[in-house]
């Protein structure tokens, strides 16, 4: 059965995008049919993160406004055989897209797909409703930093979604690091999911591997670092497994590990 994810974030920030494509490519190397709606119309971005900024000749408002059919906005992602990209429309208005066409076009896409991940806009704006009035009961992850600003916003997006009586959403955690939690300068994953009563999907530590990733055009995954392993168990746990929880930050980093972290390694497609 098709599952279908909303990705939201309180702000702007927060990583909701390199999270949202790096789950969606994890899900593909295992096999599954994924699809990579990106609804931030007007800041287009998984084109980019996905390698296929020069590929793009429709969009979603296109398919929305008749102007082509789904399968042609439809991007094949080099590389990764299971997973294609809707992408956004860099050059439109919220307001261009009807909840009615998109709840049209997630119905299609359920059809051919295992799963479909829905990058939203920051914030509560227009964009982010467009999501949630599809009229369809998608799951939501919630993708927060751990600071009060974050988790503010993140509890008026999980708020929002209680009002139009749609599933609990889960809680992603980013950019944790480990030795301010253990000394109790940061949040804890485990203390924010409290603080806003939302079940706590996965963590991802601060890693440095993140911006070499992002400097040279690669996605996260692609590097052997802790984010990548935390990256993977998240698409494990959305695939149905329940790889424990590291619980980031319960013991302090050593002296050497810190001063001396391993060397960044590229790691082999591990597609089945």
């Amino acid at each position: 059965m098709s599952k279908t994810y909303l990705v939201a974030s309180g702000k702007g920030g927060v990583g909701k995008s390199t999270v949202t494509a790096c789950l969606a490519v994890l899900l593909a190397r295992k096999g599954r049919r994924v699809v990579l709606m990106d609804a931030d119309i007007g800041l287009r971005s998984q084109d980019l993160l996905l390698g296929l900024e020069s590929s793009v000749v429709y969009d979603l408002v296109d398919v929305a406004q008749g102007r082509c059919l789904l399968s042609q906005a439809l991007l094949p992602c080099p590389g990764t055989p299971n997973l294609e990209l809707l992408p956004a429309a860099q050059f439109a208005r919220c307001r261009d897209l009807d909840p009615r066409k998109l709840k049209k076009m997630l119905s299609l896409l359920r059809k051919e797909h295992d799963f479909i991940l829905i990058d939203c806009p920051a914030g509560l704006e227009r964009g982010l409703r467009n999501a949630l009035n599809a009229g369809m009961r998608n799951e939501t992850l919630i993708l927060v930093t751990p600071d009060d600003l974050c988790i503010r916003g993140a509890e008026r997006v999980a708020a929002l979604i209680a009002e139009k009586n749609l599933p609990r959403p889960q809680l992603l955690v980013n950019r944790l690091d480990q030795d301010r939690v253990f000394t109790h300068e940061m949040y804890s994953a485990a203390t924010i999911s409290q603080v806003l009563d939302l079940p706590l999907l996965g963590e991802v530590p601060e890693d440095s591997a993140v911006y070499t990733a992002q400097l040279r055009h690669r996605l996260t995954i692609d590097y052997d670092c802790e984010a990548r392993n935390a990256l993977q168990r998240i698409a494990a746990r959305l695939d149905g497994e329940n790889p424990p929880l590291p619980d980031y930050g319960r013991r302090k980093t050593s002296f050497f590990r810190k001063h001396f972290p391993p060397a960044l390694k590229e790691v082999p497609d591990e597609r089945n």
